[in-house]
């Protein structure tokens, strides 16, 4: 059975905890537990639920104490209080400072189940208010994608052949060498710019979440399903759709994908009307796609429906002639915005240059933030740069053994920027994924790769 969403029960009575995170289980979440308000805080940083079933009583605080945590966070989550009979009143009363719904105790498990099953629904709709909000505000320009290196004037005369059309386009490259960059572009150039753009993170979305955020839903598709719903192939009809981590993507919804591609046509989740969509597909992924199909996770016939066009992105450690000029772009763009403009002291900029940027354009751009923020002054100064820029030469790194030299892996690169990212934010895995640009479902694979 597949995973519905991600749970957290937190109620400081063991056998009622236990017992509704076993049957929830049993019913195809995945559940964590914790018995106080100070665990349930640490797995809400740690692992990110979704949903969080949460007792008003609990030994040191109240559930309004997790509630605050959980809408503090960046990416939501959606909170359903645990009542006993005396707490009515403060349940509704919690309603009002951001809890999705209540539930008084004893309670049916089914009951439980559609609650969390129609907070699961409410959250996919926020984060999908948040792709269009984002999406359909287009921000593609050239001058975003900047350098003077050969690969990268090669690379602008390929957007110049592939926009016009409106063949598919898939976009190879390492995390953080900048894909959506380069598909925002496309689009931009393309004879739909001012038709809608939609971004679709398939890493951030469940299976069964992201069929209906692709297709839509009918009413009653699925217990929550309380209307029919609109997908975001039918938002971006005549525009574009930017699948962000194709390689991700679960067999099922391939298997929609390539039917979509093929026949331009789908149901929605739980219908049976045919419906035909005019839409440019942009694809991207950071994985091996090869080496998915090989193993037969991906479909060889979807990655050649999607690679009718292909764009490989260069990791930044290919193309140094580049790392000069889009230093002083992102300069001169955070200088801006904090009032003044702002040069490299030479030093600096030959630590940025010897540097082998295991995190690419993504690295790059909050390494120049951080000099920015530390240093106030008109000259970003090798002091302000953060101390693994400061080595003296690469090549002694290598000799060494550092996972910063020539020789190192890309495994070992790789590692050691996520290990560095998670150090500068103090294991805050949830902050540490935002900077690497990644979701933390994604970043939690990651460290299980690398472990």
């Amino acid at each position: 059975m597949s995973e519905r969403g991600n749970v957290l029960v937190v109620d400081d009575d063991d056998v009622y905890r236990m017992v509704l995170s076993s049957e929830l289980g049993r019913r195809g979440f995945r559940v964590r537990n914790a018995d106080c308000v100070a665990t349930a805080v640490t797995r809400m940083t740690e692992e990110a639920p979704d949903v969080a079933l949460v007792d008003l009583r609990l030994p040191d605080g109240d559930g309004l104490a997790v509630l605050r945590a959980a809408t503090g966070r960046a990416a939501s989550i959606e909170v359903i209080l645990l009542t006993g009979h005396g707490s009515i009143d403060t349940a509704i009363e919690a309603m009002k400072l951001g809890a999705f719904d209540y539930v008084a105790k004893p309670c049916p498990i089914d009951e439980i189940e559609i609650r969390v099953r129609k907070a699961l629904e409410r959250r996919a709709m926020v984060q999908r208010t948040a792709l269009l909000e984002s999406g359909l505000a287009m921000r593609g320009k050239a001058s975003d994608f900047v350098g003077c290196s050969e690969w990268h004037t090669a690379t602008l005369e390929r957007i110049e052949r592939f926009a016009p059309t409106d063949a598919s386009v898939l976009i190879l490259g390492e995390t953080g060498t900048g894909k959506e960059v380069l598909a925002r572009l496309i689009h931009a150039q393309s004879l739909r710019a001012s038709r809608p753009w939609v971004v679709v993170d398939c890493t951030a979305l469940h299976e069964d979440l992201l069929l209906s955020e692709l297709f839509g839903h009918e009413k009653g598709a699925y217990t929550g399903a309380v209307g029919a719903r609109a997908g975001l192939f039918e938002v971006a009809d005549g525009g574009t759709i930017f699948l962000d981590e194709v390689g991700d993507m679960s067999p099922s919804t391939q298997v929609r994908l390539l039917r979509v591609l093929e026949s331009s046509t789908f149901r929605r989740v739980g219908g049976s009307r045919e419906i035909r969509v005019d839409v440019r597909v942009i694809a991207a992924t950071n994985r091996d796609l090869h080496a998915l199909i090989a193993q037969g996770h991906f479909r060889a016939d979807l990655f050649y429906r999607l690679a009718t066009l292909r764009l490989d992105l260069a990791p930044l450690r290919e193309r140094p002639a580049d790392v000069p000029v889009l230093a002083r772009h992102f300069a001169e763009r955070f200088g801006a915005r904090f009032g003044r403009q702002v040069a490299f002291a030479p030093e600096a900029m030959a630590a940025l240059e010897r540097y082998a940027w295991p995190g690419n354009v993504r690295e790059l751009l909050h390494v120049v933030e951080q000099a920015l923020i530390v240093g106030d002054g008109p000259r970003v100064e090798l002091a302000h740069m953060p101390p693994h820029l400061t080595r003296t030469a690469r090549g002694a790194t290598a000799t060494q053994g550092t996972a910063d030299g020539p020789q190192a892996s890309l495994e070992q690169l790789g590692r050691a920027h996520i290990e560095r990212v998670l150090a500068s934010v103090g294991g805050h895995r949830g902050k540490a994924a935002h900077i690497l640009g990644i979701s933390e479902r994604s970043l939690y694979r990651k460290l299980r790769e690398l472990a």
